[in-house]
């Protein structure tokens, strides 16, 4: 397994990745002690999400190992990954919908936060029917804070006023 971490406009990014692809990005991720630093994976990764929060890119080409989640989870997460792109979003409750599994929206919430690989499956742009709605990524207390950047940075949602 190999680790690189980014900056980031919304703090700082870890990635676990292998040959077989993506395991994990998260906030304040740590090198696990059977990790490299480095190696292509992780600096390929790494390379996308720069490009991401530069705006140069807007798809990721990365592969992820979803693998070992439940096939509830993995269905929800697919249709995301498949069907809402960039300055898109959608409620939890359409994401149940389209992902065909009969979750009802808390419970494609509740799979959301649990997102090995945030930002390349893009859960941030999951609202809730209301408002905005949850978010476990970016720094610890900073989290809608980081959803509502990722949003705005993607056009998803208007440019604040004040």
């Amino acid at each position: 397994m190999e680790f690189a971490s980014l900056p980031s406009p919304v703090g700082t990014i870890g990635v676990l990745a292998d040959a077989a692809g993506l395991h994990r990005v998260g906030w304040g991720m740590r090198r696990p002690a059977d990790a490299v630093v480095g190696g292509d994976h992780a600096q390929a990764a790494v390379e996308e999400l720069r490009r991401y929060f530069t705006g140069e890119h807007r798809r990721f080409a990365l592969g992820y190992d979803l693998s070992r989640l439940e096939p509830a989870t993995r269905a929800v997460l697919t249709a995301l990954a498949e069907t809402v792109a960039w300055g898109e979003t959608v409620t939890y409750g359409e994401l149940a919908r389209r992902s065909g599994t009969g979750l009802p929206p808390r419970a494609v919430g509740a799979v959301m936060g649990s997102n090995p690989v945030p930002l390349v499956i893009p859960c941030h742009r999951v609202l809730a029917a209301d408002g905005l709605g949850g978010f476990s990524g970016g720094d610890r207390g900073r989290e809608r804070e980081t959803k509502l950047w990722l949003l705005e940075h993607e056009e998803a949602l208007p440019p604040t006023l004040w």
